[in-house]
């Protein structure tokens, strides 16, 4: 689109990071200088990922070794941080179907957590590389004992350099099936993870900036927003999406976003 936003004002953007910062290991050409200029520009950069198997303290590392931008600490909300938020204060022990990382987010935010089915009061799924039929079972155990049934996200897939990858959601999908029970949803684009964003938005005019319309472009709706899509991940078109999620800029890839914001960012931005 040729409209730009508004030059005048300072703004916070907050950022998806699969598929529009980085995709696996690379970071998106130009992302770093992008994120560079925004800052140097004196707008917030915000990243909020509903890939809950890294800590922030990685994803902070993440950014940094993909693109060569340093993030701000405190800066990256995860959909596993999101989780923790929810528990944090509800004295439920704990069982995790996901990575170690986001067993330790858990247990960082003050959380007991247990391996065995008979002793949990609630389940936390997300994304596990480490998946197996008896991880699987015990998760499913512990609901259909009547454990809370809880999903970092339910991204069905996560977009790789050459493929989509099967995300927390497929996982979620499984334990769903299995014991006939709906998640509570804690990533983009529900409340959980907008309350945890919301916390650390410093200016009046915000824009969500992601590749996925039904979760990113969706935060945005709900939260007011702007929207800007970008085509670098599992989105590679703006087509057919319905009127609550049809973006306010669409573009290749966030290396085109200063120029939204006219000239003088497009030059800092690079």
């Amino acid at each position: 689109m040729t409209d730009r936003l508004s030059s005048d004002t300072q703004k916070t953007f907050v950022f998806d990071l699969d598929g529009v910062v980085y995709l696996d290991k690379e970071g998106v050409p130009g992302a770093g200088e992008t994120l560079t200029g925004l800052r140097d520009a004196g707008h917030q950069v915000l990243f909020a990922t509903n890939n809950s198997a890294r800590a922030a303290e990685t994803v902070v590392e993440n950014i940094t070794r993909r693109t060569g931008f340093a993030p701000d600490p405190g800066s990256v909300i995860t959909s596993g941080m999101a989780a923790a938020n929810l528990l944090k204060d509800s004295d439920e022990t704990c069982l995790i179907l996901g990575s170690d990382e986001l067993a330790a987010t858990m247990s960082d935010a003050g959380i007991e957590l247990t391996t065995d089915p008979a002793e949990a009061t609630a389940v936390v799924v997300g994304l596990d590389l480490r998946l197996s039929y008896e991880r699987l079972t015990r998760a499913v155990v512990a609901i259909g004992g009547g454990a809370r049934f809880i999903a970092t996200n339910d991204d069905p897939t996560y977009p790789m350099p050459n493929a989509r990858y099967p995300g927390a959601g497929s996982i979620v999908a499984a334990v769903e099936r299995a014991t006939g029970e709906t998640p509570i949803v804690c990533g983009k684009p529900n409340e959980p993870m907008r309350r945890l964003i919301e916390q650390k938005i410093e200016h009046d005019e915000v824009w969500m900036v992601g590749d996925r319309p039904d979760t990113d472009l969706a935060l945005g709706a709900v939260a007011g927003w702007g929207k800007v899509l970008v085509l670098s991940g599992v989105t590679d078109h703006d087509d057919s999406l319905p009127a609550d999620l049809e973006p306010d800029h669409t573009i290749a890839t966030i290396a085109s976003l200063p120029e939204l914001l006219g000239p003088g960012h497009a030059e800092n931005g690079g």
